[in-house]
């Protein structure tokens, strides 16, 4: 029977407590850090060489709704009642509503150095010291909003400019296509700074600190993000039935995405599985 992924905003404090505890059992047993350098190992930009599965790619979506669904089962092997909530930063878009309060990911980090210093998963509550990361620093650190140059959580509006696209991906299948859900929910656009920061990748920006870059997963409100991801994908499926992941065959040899990109059928590292198997998640999971 399939589970429900709530709003995080309608949690009950039992089960905000229950998700916390789950999250920092499975950083205990050091079965966390595995999804931060499975992360770290697969964030290949489209500028370098080889095959992209995680990110500037159309496999991005199913991608990383395999991640969140293997951290999710590790969660509910430490209390099955669990599961992955997800964030709506489209209503909740400040810096001290939810999920930024005490009992859940805790609050921003501090002037001085960005450490969080608040909540569960605070270096000083002494159950999250980063291991595995592009830094030598052992702590969480955010900087929701960046206080020197602010700017905001995207809105519905935006995310409307995503849904609204029939089409799943198109050529050349990176960061530069302008047409297309993938990449307009990723968030891939010309530009420097702000302005060239859109939807999922917007979020990450504004939340800072490990939330940018390669070992973001650090950061447990990763998971909050990306259920709030899948579920656009979800809500995209629901809108375009007739249409499904793209490319439904591999670039030809001519082709520069030739080896690069993973097509409907073919495996998607590091698991033995592929796009269109991750299509349809309604048996395991559905979104309330």
């Amino acid at each position: 029977m399939a589970y429900t992924r709530k709003n995080v905003s309608r949690l009950t404090r039992t089960e905000r407590r229950r998700f916390v505890d789950a999250l920092l059992e499975v950083k205990r047993r050091g079965e966390y850090d595995e999804f931060v350098r499975t992360h770290i190992r697969y964030n290949t930009a489209d500028g370098e060489h080889g095959l992209r599965t995680a990110h500037m790619t159309p496999s991005f979506l199913p991608w990383h709704r395999k991640l969140v669904l293997e951290l999710e089962r590790a969660l509910r092997r430490v209390d099955d009642s669990v599961t992955v909530p997800y964030w709506d930063w489209t209503r909740d878009r400040t810096a001290t509503s939810l999920p930024w309060t005490d009992d859940l990911m805790g609050g921003n980090g501090r002037r001085t150095d960005r450490q969080v210093m608040t909540g569960p998963f605070a270096y000083r509550a002494g159950h999250w010291r980063l291991n595995e990361g592009v830094t030598d620093r052992q702590y969480l650190t955010r900087d929701l909003g960046r206080a020197r140059n602010p700017f905001d959580l995207p809105t519905a509006r935006d995310l409307e400019s995503a849904l609204a696209d029939p089409v799943y991906d198109t050529a050349p299948w990176n960061s530069t296509v302008t047409r297309g859900f993938r990449n307009k929910l990723e968030g891939w656009a010309p530009g420097r700074g702000s302005v060239s920061w859109h939807n999922h990748n917007r979020v990450h920006r504004w939340v800072g600190g490990v939330m940018v870059g390669g070992a973001s997963v650090n950061d447990p409100v990763f998971w909050l993000h990306h259920s709030f991801i899948d579920l656009q994908w979800t809500r995209w499926q629901q809108r375009h039935r007739e249409h499904r992941y793209l490319p439904a065959e591999p670039p030809g040899a001519r082709d520069s995405q030739h080896g690069r990109i993973v097509a409907r059928h073919e495996r998607m590292p590091p698991w033995d599985v592929t796009p269109d198997q991750l299509e349809d998640m309604s048996e395991i999971y559905r979104y309330e």
